[in-house]
């Protein structure tokens, strides 16, 4: 019989139109005859509903025109709801349709955060990816950085602002920015796709960017900027035994770093280099480290991490995203196509990954 799998995506977070787009890719490279797609949409007020077409195909450069694609009146209302035995959906009208797996591709908060996670382990209901704990560490990079840290992995030189202390005491916060140095990083803590992202060149340019960087949450994040360092990411794949992909490089081109109109509205916005020009010798320490990160936050199912390689060929990691993007040009999906294991294949196996965990956490305290 087929699988009946769940896509869900959209969200209330400032990542959605990528979940969309990506929503998008992935019910395109599931196979018909093993799976059975059901699209929900979640809009950014919250509100769940069924799209049985899924959301639209769109070019790159035309994120802008997803948000119009999940409203209020497309679709009709659904929940999640568990019978004896059977996970199901239940549809405004008291129908119920039974599923196998959900496969989540929500960035960010509300999402990749472990909200939606810890609702599917009260459900019941077996889905792809991170548990609540390792979404949630997974989505704040300051606190991840401290596990990061106590687990020997070296990390970008950092300072986490809660936006209290920079209302209360901006100088001590600029005297913090100071001793990692000019240029930095200013980023939200919990937040990903480069939103709110800012270069900072020196201290004049400081409280716009920490301003930038508190519309999307109260805390933030600034980073010291590794100069002449490679971009490189590794692709990680498995529950207790995970598999790490051959690196790949990001090149910005006509941009300062790879920021969000790099990734998804200027389609010559970066080159992406598979594999990446570093040495074996690199390339090992990489996916020694992107294991031990997998690991320092429990992390299952898939993850991509990314590094920065110095000029001096040291790997120093800056994060760890837990639901990477999945369109068709995101670096997690080409890396393991660049690997050996093609699009379709690789949600298969994600998908395989989340029924095993789901059966051997369900044995658990209870006597089976």
């Amino acid at each position: 019989m087929k699988r009946r799998i769940v896509i869900l995506f959209g969200g209330r977070s400032a990542e959605h139109e990528i979940s969309v787009i990506s929503a998008r890719s992935v019910i395109d490279a599931l196979d018909p005859e093993r799976y059975e797609a059901i699209a929900i949409g979640v809009t950014k007020q919250g509100r769940w509903q069924l799209m049985p077409a899924g959301p639209p195909a769109l070019a790159v450069g035309d994120v802008p025109a997803v948000l119009p694609q999940v409203t209020e009146t497309s679709g009709d209302d659904v929940a999640l709801d568990q019978e004896p035995g059977a996970q199901a959906l239940v549809a405004h009208d008291g129908t119920r349709t039974p599923v196998d797996v959900v496969l989540p591709v929500m960035h960010g908060p509300f999402g990749e955060d472990g909200s939606i996670q810890g609702f599917l382990e009260m459900a019941g209901v077996p889905y792809v990816g991170a548990g609540v704990l390792s979404s949630a560490v997974g989505m704040d990079k300051a606190v991840q950085k401290v596990l990061f840290g106590a687990a020997g992995i070296p990390v970008v030189e950092h300072e986490v602002v809660h936006e209290r202390d920079w209302e209360l005491a901006p100088d001590e916060v600029s005297t913090a920015a100071e001793r990692l140095g000019y240029p930095l990083f200013s980023k939200p803590a919990a937040l990903g796709s480069s939103i709110g992202v800012v270069k900072v060149h020196d201290a004049s340019e400081l409280r716009s960017a920490l301003e930038e960087a508190f519309r999307y949450g109260r805390k933030a994040l600034l980073e010291k900027a590794v100069e002449g360092a490679r971009e490189v990411e590794v692709a990680v794949l498995g529950n207790d035994d995970p598999r790490v992909s051959i690196a790949g490089e990001i090149a910005p081109r006509g941009h300062e770093f790879y920021d969000y109109d790099a990734k998804y509205l200027d389609e010559t916005g970066a080159e992406l280099i598979v594999p990446a020009r570093i040495d074996d010798q690199t390339l090992q320490e990489i996916r020694r480290l992107a294991v031990a990160a997998f690991r320092a936050i429990d992390c299952s199912g898939m993850a991509r991490v990314d590094f920065f390689v110095t000029s001096g060929g040291r790997p120093v990691l800056n994060e760890i995203n837990t639901i990477p993007g999945f369109t068709q040009i995101s670096m997690y999906p080409k890396l393991w196509e660049a690997s050996g294991v093609p699009y379709p294949e690789l949600i298969d196996r994600l998908i395989d990954l989340a029924i095993e965990r789901h059966e051997r956490e369900q044995k658990k305290g209870t006597g089976a």
